[in-house]
C-alpha cells in the first residue's frame, strides 16, 4: 500500500490536500439539530441540567459550523455540498 499524501485517483496535492469540510459541515449541522431538540424535550421534562448542557453541545456545533463556512470560503471560487 502506498503512504502518498492522498490515495490514488484522489483530488489533491501533497501542498494542498483534500480537505473534508464538507462532511465536518454536514456532521456539525446534524449535531446542533440533535442538541437543540433533546435540550428542548430535556427542558419540557423538567430536567435542566442535561438540558443545559445539550445547549452547551448546539452552542459547540454552531461555533463549529461558523469556522467550517469561514474556510470553506477562504478556498475560493464556488464549492457545492456535494463536491
Amino acid at each position: 500500500m502506498p503512504l502518498d499524501a492522498q490515495p490514488p485517483r484522489r483530488r489533491g496535492t501533497v501542498g494542498h490536500p483534500y480537505s473534508a469540510l464538507n462532511l465536518r459541515l454536514v456532521l456539525a449541522t446534524f449535531g446542533l439539530v440533535m442538541s437543540v431538540v433533546f435540550a428542548v424535550l430535556l427542558f419540557r421534562a423538567g430536567l435542566p441540567l442535561p438540558a443545559w448542557l445539550f445547549v452547551l453541545l448546539a452552542a459547540v456545533a454552531v461555533v463549529d459550523l461558523v469556522v467550517v463556512q469561514r474556510r470553506r470560503r477562504a478556498r475560493g471560487g464556488h464549492h457545492s455540498l456535494f463536491e
